[in-house]
């Protein structure tokens, strides 16, 4: 018996347990009653549970929760047109939220990829719309503005269509697709090389023309010192001609001695030194009787 009024309770507080559900804040639910959706019975429209404590059948029926946030829309960056053929890479976010969770399930069975790709499709229509009726000059000089809240007036429309609220569109970035920035870098690359050779040909020929230009001063200066050295040297040995000229006018048997000293000293200026000379040679003329020879 005790174990029976156990068995019982427990069972009675299993049910009265699976009966309670929660929606939290933030959420609203749907309740399936044998995989069909619970509606109202005065309406008949489909029943949505606000956020708090419900009660359901047990074993019968099951809850589906939906997120009532606010969702963002941030998916990878859509080629598009503009009204001159040129293909942009737009880079764009929407933030949205559910707002008729009978529509929105109906139209995405409660999947949020499949609500976020049918939004994305609006939205994409919308910025492909506006993008095509638009040159590069003009989106890219301020025409972006513009161009969100027209897609936003566009992308509301889902109101109706999706139970969804689209509450703000936003282009994060515009750029040229890959193969086309590519081309136009080598082009720059290309065009900043040739100014760049140009730039250094210039240096170069300027480095040549300051190289010669020094050479031939230094080639001058060199040339002048050389001059200048050479009429110095000059200058001396006249000089040193005229001293000795004059010397020798003077009294030329003393000149005559003092060269013949000059001359026995380079000539004995070692004790190694050897001279071979004949006895009678001029060259001792002073070195014999101290007196030279008539």
């Amino acid at each position: 018996m005790k174990n029976f009024i156990v068995t019982t309770v427990s069972l009675l507080f299993i049910l009265v347990v699976s009966s309670v559900f929660v929606i939290p804040e933030g959420q609203r639910g749907i309740v399936f009653q044998f995989s069909k959706i619970k509606r109202d019975g005065a309406t008949g429209d489909m029943r949505i549970y606000e956020p708090g404590l419900h009660f359901k059948i047990p074993l019968i029926e099951n809850v589906r929760k939906l997120d009532a946030r606010i969702q963002t829309l941030d998916e990878a960056p859509d080629r598009f047109v503009t009204s001159e053929k040129k293909d942009l890479m737009v880079d764009s976010y929407a933030k949205w939220r559910i707002v008729d969770f009978s529509t929105y399930y109906l139209r995405t069975t409660g999947s949020i990829d499949n609500a976020r790709a049918l939004l994305k499709q609006k939205i994409n229509n919308g910025l492909r719309t506006e993008f095509g009726a638009r040159t590069i000059k003009e989106i890219v000089s301020g025409d972006r503005d513009a161009i969100m809240a027209k897609a936003l007036e566009s992308a509301r429309s889902s109101r109706e269509d999706l139970g969804i609220e689209v509450i703000d569109v936003r282009v994060k970035a515009i750029n040229l697709p890959t193969e086309v920035s590519n081309s136009i870098y080598d082009r720059m690359r290309a065009e900043r090389t040739a100014v760049a050779k140009e730039h250094r040909s210039q240096g170069q020929e300027q480095s040549e023309i300051i190289r010669a230009t020094i050479d031939a001063k230094v080639t001058v200066m060199l040339a002048n010192a050389q001059k200048e050295a050479f009429e110095i040297r000059g200058d001396g040995d006249a000089l040193a001609a005229k001293i000795y000229a004059d010397v020798y006018n003077k009294d030329p048997e003393f000149y005559k001695f003092y060269r013949s000293l000059e001359a026995y000293e380079k000539s004995f200026n070692d004790k190694s030194d050897i001279m071979i000379v004949k006895p009678d040679s001029d060259f001792f003329n002073y070195l014999k009787d101290g007196t030279k020879s008539k």
